[in-house]
Order: structure tokens, then sequence, then C-alpha cells
């Protein structure tokens, strides 16, 4: 069973999205885009459920 991809989890998600907007400061748009990339590509790695990438991938394309 594939769980809920799109329900809260994050302990503390505005802590997560000051980091994550930290890790970009001073970095080009390229460097950032860059950037992105290999977090998702390391986050992608560390799921490592086809199906559940899957899942994110629709998700993330739902407005």
């Amino acid at each position: 069973m594939i769980p809920d991809i799109t329900a809260p989890k994050l302990e503390s998600p505005d802590a997560f999205y000051a980091d994550l907007l930290a890790a970009h400061e001073d970095l080009s748009k390229a460097e950032s885009d860059a950037y992105n990339a290999r977090l998702i590509l390391l986050m992608a790695n560390h799921i490592a459920d086809a199906d559940v990438l899957g899942k994110l991938l629709d998700a993330a394309k739902r407005k």
C-alpha cells in the first residue's frame, strides 16, 4: 500500500523551509536550479520506491 503522500509529516515544516531558503542564498538561478535537481535526486534515492515517486510526480503537477 502506498502511503498518503500529501499528509503533513514534517515535525517543523517552517524550519525546513527556512533551511531550504538559506541553502539558496547567494546562488545564481542556474546554481539554484542545479541545487534543486541534486536535492530531488537525493530525496528520490532515499525514498527508493518507484510507486511512491510516481505518485509524487503526479501530485507535483497538480496546482
